[in-house]
Order: C-alpha cells, then structure tokens, then sequence
C-alpha cells in the first residue's frame, strides 16, 4: 500500500486504502496504532502526512485494531465489523489485557473456539486447545472451556461472534486500556478513557469514574494530567484532581484519546443541554498559545491557523500589533457592486477612500434587517430526524455547488472564452469536461430538493409512500456520476493547460486575472476548477454520517450503504489525481503573491507550510512570511510593490540543513536556529505550539530532501541572486485603516487581497497543506440567524464557508457574495451566560474586539458549523463541553 501513496498524503489516505482491502464500511471504529521513535504505541493521525508520523516505513509495523469499543455491539452494522470485533477480543484476551474471572474467559474461549472448528468433538477440541492459545494460564482452564464448548452445538460462527461479544462488553476491563498514573499521594494508579468518561484504576480493579457530564476541563501541565470538575455540593472530591505521569508524551496520548472518546461517543450521538463554556486545554501555554488535534471524527479543535478526525490552535496572534479583523466587501468595498446610500450604507467617503471593511452591511448595524420567532415556529414544524439534517446539509452544499459550476460554465465561458487569446483547444476542453457535470447536477438538485419537499410535507407527494429517505438518491446519481468519471479525470489537464496558456499569452493572463475580479468568481479560478473532485469527497462523507445514523433495519440503510461503496471506490480512484491538483493549484496561487521568484511551479515540488516568522537580523527581530516546500525554505516581507505582493528575500535549500532550538542561546522565546549549506537563519515564532508545527514540517521537509533524487533548482530570480538583498525593508506595520487604504490599491492593480498568504500575514499565522485539505472537507453552507454584539434581533443570511472564509449572501439564489469573513485566528466558542443569548444552537466566533453571534436550526447543524469553523485552520474552539486551545 506504500507504493500507492504520494510522499505527503495524509495519514486518512493510508487508513482508507486498508478499510477498502477489507470491503470494511464501518472504519470510523478502527485506528492503525505503532511504535514510534520513542518506543511508545501510539495511533496514527489520519490528518498528518504519513511521512512525518512514520520516519522509517520498512522498519514501522502498523496494527490496525478497534480503537472506539461502544457499550452496546448490537448497534454495530456489519456482520464483518462484527467478525473484527471479536479478533479484538481474542487477542486482548490471549495477551492479558482483558481481564475477567475464569467463568467468563472459558465461556468467550468456548465461543472463539465453536466460531473455528464448529461444534465440539472430543479429540478435535482438545488438540485445537493444546495448539492455540487463547488465555495466559490456559492449561489450568482446560477442562472448563471444553465443557462451555460443549453447549454450544449449533452456534453458526456469526452467532458465537455475537455471544463473545455479549459476554465481553459487561466486562469491567472491556475495550480499556491503563496509561500508568499516580495520584497526589504517590499511590500508584493507572487511568483509562471510555464510552462514559474517564476511568481510575488500582491494579485492575476499578477505583472511580468521572462522567463527561460531570467534567468541565480535561488537561495537562508538562508530567501533570488534570481533570477539572464541575461544582457539586455534595461532591466530596477536590475541584481539579490530578495525577502524575511518566513524561509529558505520556499525558498528551492520554489526553488526545480522551479528546477522541469524548468526540466519538458524546458529541455527535447524545444531544444534551448547553452547559457554559470550558476549555479543553493542553497544558500550560502563554498568551494564547494553543494548538489541537483532531481525529476525523472530533469535533475538538484549535486556533485557526487549520490543523484532525484531527485541528490546530492559534499563535497569540491576537496579541500581534499586525493582527486586524480582515473582512473584504465584494473585495471593493460597494455592495452589489454600486454605493448604497439608498439603503442607509455608506459608499465611498468624501475623500474618496472605500469604507473600512468593518462597515460591511452584513458585519455591522447598517442595513439591519431583523427576524422575529415567527421563523422559529415556522422550522419548529420542520421535521426532527438527523437524517433530515443530514439530507438537507446535501442540498444547501449540493446548491452552492451548483453556483460554484456556474463560474466556469457561464460567467467564464462568457467572459474569457469568448476572447481570441484563448486557444480553442483549451476553450474545447474545459466546455467538454465540465459542461456535461454541470448538467447532470442540475437534475440531481432537482430530485433532491423535491424529495426534501416531501420529507417536510410541503407538497402532496408524501400520501403516495416513504419519503423520509435521501439514499436511493444518492446511490441512483453516485451510479450515474460514474458515467463522468473519464470528464472528472480530465479536469486536472484543464488545469494544466489553462496555466500554459496563460503563461504563453500576456493578454490571456490579463483576462484571467481581471475575470477573478470580478464579484462571481470569489475565490481564486483555479479552485473552482477543482470543485467536483471535492465533491466527491463531499458526497462520501455525508454518506458516512448517513450510514453511522441509521440503524441496519432503517429502510434507507441499504441504499445509503451501497451509495458509499459506490463513492468510496470513486474518491480512492481518484485521490490521487485529485492531491496533485491541490498541489498544483496552491504553487500557482503562492506564485501570483510572490515578486522575485522563478520556477516556483516544478514537478515533485509540494507546498507543505506558510505563515509568519521573525527573523533576527541586525536591527533585532522583523516579521517575514516563510513558504516551506520539499525542497527549499523561502523568506519575503510584504512589499512596497504596486500590487502588494510579497517580496523574496533569500532561500534556504533544505538538502543537508540542520535545526537546533535557540532559545537559551539567543534569549529569545520560541526561537530556533537554522544551518543550511549557504547559510544560517535565526527565527522566532510566536508561541510555543507555532514554534512546534514549524519544527516538525521543516524536520519532515528534510527528510524529504534528503530522500529525494531530483536536482535541486534555485527559486530566486537572478536579479535577487546577484545582489544583496535589504533586511531591513518591507515588513511595515499596519493598522486597520492602512489596512483598508492598501486594499483599495490592491485590488484597483488587480490582485486580490484576501489570499491566504495576505491573512496570515495580518493574522501573524500559518497553515499547512494538511489544513487546506482539513477545510476542503468541512466546506459547508446553508442558512444561519447572525446577530452583532450590542443588538437584539437576529438577522438571517445565506452563509457558505470556504477557504478559511465565510462569505454571506441575502440568498443561495444571489450570484456573488455581498460580503466575506476571513476566519484564521478567530475564536469560536459558545456563549456564557453572561452573555444573554437565550437561544439554542448558538455559537460565536470573536477576534479581539469583533464578534459575531451565528444561530443554527438544529443540534446537527450547530454541531456541523462548529467543526467547519474550527476545522477551517488555527481557530480556538469551544464547543459546549469540549475544546482544544
């Protein structure tokens, strides 16, 4: 399976590829677990690239094994996770995990048995007993499981896997693993996580539990795990107990499964009411520093620099003088792309500068328009099953979608294709390849959105059967988009050569460029050309939310099944296209940012972290982003450019660099010291977890260097190589103000302002690769009620969340964005008690002084947008109970 991986996938690419050789549907039970480097076992994250987690592959042995053990087998689907379930069991049985009193081993060692040779024969069972183990002192309870087996006569192996699995679960020791621990006293202890909540052990003897519902805050502090409770009267016990570990690796695996338990088992399957908001913290951090992770699943997160099922923290970026709420108007500063005098907001000023970006009609007071309850009674009548959520998130996306098509088929088309400049080939291909999606999707919108009339009873439909469904759906146009399948491979040669053309003509680079001017096209043109290949992505795992919710006798489940190995099969088939597209994609972008690089775009060269660094030169420590590949390091300042592009100041190969941590030497926090071949560089990030992400991606890129075979090729321009390049220059501070007055400039010499690149240097940030695909997964949209800080009523908008942005709209019918929010270093928490908002589903997202209250219609839909803002990058997250920051 190595070998049909890319050197940077992500850990969920070598997952799937597993769960596809087992024809295994339900995976999200499993986890591949290791040995790494320190000789500890730990899980493989399904959102790091593999790479960077198993430095040395051939000498690496990965175990796939259950990982979440629910209370009850019975809600387990499948005959085979079934089947695997009990493999488990068997060998937690046989290596002493499991512990259990011997009536209870020999009846589970009586089922494996009567599950491999049948039912019992006298010789057979006894010479199957004396070649296989199954218990540690097996010999002394020889006789005992022989006579179990021989009361099983006629038990299918199906059947026997059921009753093990029964016997097991009532177990104490069931699905429990001890992380060894000592109380405050130096009593020696272990702790364990499961289903209920955090467990205590003496031995194996269970000594106390502490439920979710009855823990505010799970963290640890270097060797210290703590586990702070909820105020209770008649709770004898201590506000935050804590308990000493072998090392602070040892408290941050614990940690990260208790993360990982709670999102798997409380988050998405027990509704409960909205407690105050807490931290799930990770140690002891200064100013802000956060940072963390995330399983597919979790719904913990981080601080929005994106970072998994896991997600990353922020950098004290809010404590930066360059941090500054970014929020773009049309990118133009007008609405509707006129002034708006007429409806009470404000157009140009006098003086003829645009208004700040904080004055959009959507994110402040202007404009207001108010909702009352009448809407909440009206979606109270709604119906209430999460399969209706589910389908009805199909539809909001699978609209936006649709728009999304419609910048390549229409406005483009109309725009730029009708221009001489671009060749017929190209002109030919695109229309080819995308046209024919387009269509399709239009008719599936069609029938999705007259099944969910039905499922609402907003027509007559209903009265002729079952409506309550979205699974034949799905599974009859999954089948039909396979028909497309030879158009979706060509869209990364679209890609490729709607690149070459433009590099070949002036006049079509100025037509594209000015065409991503324009309102319709609010994201980067190259990114709606990768839309369907997300879909796909999209499609499968709303499927899987499907599949986890229903119940094997739901009559959707069939359907829904088949719909996910149908979409399943596509995405594996196409993962691969469909990672060197975003890689590609992301070069191009970063290269439109850049003034005084060459040859950016290469094959074999993958983008892998950005963000903002100081460097220490001598004039003391200077702000620059750093571009991080797999081949080299690059350093600019925000130039003085007409376009405002980023200015190159020097590169730093990586094949033979070193990395040594600086701190102490240089007297500078979170600073570490780089040694190339040419050079060497002092940098400082601006917390401990920034500092953390960086070290590990420039050790992984080095890694990748060194591996790699192909010549290394110099980025610089040779008018940067041949001259000294000014340190002291470009890194200007800017307030909001000259913010928005930059901006103006900006994007009147047509280059967008609201790049990733341009917020994180505002934000002083970074992302990674792996946050770009984490928010390419959480792509969400559909209808939220918005209220400011100091208001009263709700607004309701059409919200799509993309890019690390939410861009509002008055409808999903409008064609362009009225206004956008860039979330990288938002917080997105719930609101306390203080706060009056007594509403349900309510989260809010602040940075600074900025803060947006954003309602959801239901326990689904809150749950989904607190992932997608989280997950979208370094966004702190506070969601009900759990939190990582």
């Amino acid at each position: 399976m190595w070998k049909t991986m890319r050197q940077r996938s992500p850990g969920k690419v070598l997952f799937d590829l597993v769960c596809a050789h087992l024809n295994l549907v339900e995976g999200d039970y499993f986890g591949l677990e290791y040995q790494d480097q320190r000789k500890m076992m730990v899980w493989l994250d399904l959102l790091k690239p593999t790479v960077k987690q198993i430095r040395r592959p051939k000498n690496t042995i990965l175990r796939f094994v259950v990982k979440f053990f629910p209370p009850d087998h019975t809600q387990l689907m499948e005959e085979l996770t079934r089947y695997l379930f009990a493999l488990q069991i068997k060998h937690d049985l046989a290596c002493g995990r499991l512990i259990c009193n011997d009536t209870s081993a020999a009846l589970m060692v009586s089922h494996i048995i009567q599950s491999e040779i049948g039912d019992y024969d006298e010789t057979q069972s006894w010479q199957h007993l004396l070649h296989n183990k199954y218990l540690p002192d097996q010999d002394a309870l020889r006789d005992k499981i022989i006579d179990c087996h021989r009361k099983n006569v006629g038990q299918t192996p199906a059947e026997s896997d059921y009753q093990l699995l029964e016997i097991a679960r009532r177990l104490e020791m069931y699905g429990v693993r001890l992380h060894p621990a000592k109380d405050r006293e130096g009593t020696k202890l272990s702790l364990a996580v499961a289903h209920t909540g955090v467990l205590v052990f003496q031995g194996y003897t269970k000594i106390n539990a502490f439920n979710w519902s009855k823990i505010r805050k799970l963290s640890f502090k270097r060797k210290r795990f703590l586990i702070k409770l909820r105020a209770d009267p008649q709770n004898a016990h201590h506000d935050t107990l804590e308990f000493a570990m072998a090392s602070r690796d040892c408290c941050k695996i614990f940690w990260k499964i208790c993360v990982e338990y709670h999102a798997f088992f409380r988050l998405f399957e027990e509704p409960k009411p909205k407690p105050k908001p807490v931290l799930f913290t990770r140690g002891k951090e200064k100013k802000g520093e956060h940072r963390g992770e995330k399983h597919s699943k979790i719904l913990s997160n981080s601080s929005m620099s994106p970072q998994s099922s896991s997600f990353r923290s922020p950098s004290s970026s809010a404590d930066s003088p360059l941090a500054s709420a970014h929020v773009l108007v049309n990118g133009t500063g007008s609405v509707n792309g006129q002034a708006t005098a007429s409806t009470g907001i404000p157009g140009q000023s006098p003086d003829g500068r645009l208004p700040s970006p904080l004055t959009s009609p959507l994110l402040t007071e202007a404009g207001y328009v108010r909702t009352d309850d009448e809407d909440e009674a009206r979606r109270k009548k709604f119906p209430t099953d999460k399969a209706y959520f589910i389908a009805k998130e199909l539809l909001t996306t699978e609209r936006t979608y649709l728009k999304d098509l419609q910048v390549i088929t229409e406005s483009f088309q109309s725009v730029v294709g009708t221009d001489e400049a671009l060749p017929d080939s190209v002109r030919n291909l695109i229309s080819t390849n995308y046209d024919p999606v387009y269509k399709f999707h239009q008719g599936f919108l069609k029938e999705v959105e007259q099944r969910l009339a039905q499922w609402e009873g907003r027509s007559n439909a209903h009265i002729k059967g079952d409506y309550q469904r979205i699974g034949d759906i799905l599974l009859k146009n999954i089948q039909g988009l396979r028909q497309l399948t030879v158009h979706l491979q060509k869209h990364s040669e679209c890609l490729v050569e709607l690149e070459r053309a433009s590099r070949s003509s002036r006049r079509l680079e100025t037509l594209c460029r000015d065409f991503e001017q324009q309102k319709a096209c609010y994201l980067p043109f190259n990114i709606f050309l990768l839309r369907p290949l997300h879909r796909l992505l999209h499609y499968k795992l709303i499927l899987e939310r499907l599949c986890k919710h229903y119940p094997p006798t739901h009559d959707d489940f069939r359907d829904s099944r088949a719909a996910l190995a149908e979409i399943s099969e596509m995405v594996l088939q196409l993962q691969g296209t469909m990672m060197k597209m975003e890689n590609f994609q992301k070069l191009l972008e970063l290269k439109k940012d850049l003034t005084g690089i060459e040859n950016l775009v290469i094959p074999g060269r993958e983008f892998i972290r950005l963000g903002c660094l100081s460097k220490l030169s001598g004039k003391g420590l200077q702000q620059r982003m750093f571009l991080l590949f797999s081949d080299s390091l690059v350093y600019t300042s925000r130039g003085m450019t007409p376009s405002n592009q980023f200015k190159v100041h020097g590169q730093l190969p990586l094949y033979g660099m070193t990395i040594r941590e600086s701190e102490e030497e240089w007297g500078v926090p979170h600073s570490f010291t780089l040694f190339g071949q040419r050079q060497s560089v002092v940098v400082a990030a601006s917390c401990a977890s920034e500092m953390e992400r960086w070290v590990e991606d420039i050790r992984m890129a080095i890694d990748l260097a060194e591996q790699s075979s192909s010549p290394h090729a110099d980025l610089l321009s040779t008018s940067l190589t041949d001259s000294k390049l000014s340190e002291d220059g470009g890194a200007e501070q800017e307030s909001e103000e000259e913010l928005c007055g930059s901006r103006s400039s900006l994007e009147r010499h047509g280059h967008r302002g609201n790049t990733t690149m341009h917020v994180c240097w505002h934000r002083n940030t970074s992302v990674s690769m792996v946050d770009f695909s984490v928010a390419v997964e959480n792509q969400l949209s559909g209808n939220l009620l918005r209220k400011f800080k100091n208001s009263n009523g709700w607004q309701k908008l059409w919200v799509v969340f993309t890019n690390f942005s939410l861009f509002f709209y008055k409808s999903h019918q409008d064609d362009y964005p009225l206004a956008s929010l860039p979330l990288l270093g938002y917080s997105v928490t719930v609101p306390s008690e203080s706060e009056n908002i007594h509403k349900d589903y309510v989260f809010k997202l602040h940075f600074k002084s900025h803060v947006y209250y954003f309602r959801s219609e239901s326990e689904y839909t809150f749950e989904r947008s607190m992932v997608s803002c989280s997950g979208s990058g370094h966004v702190k997250t506070c969601s009900r109970f759990l939190t990582t920051c």
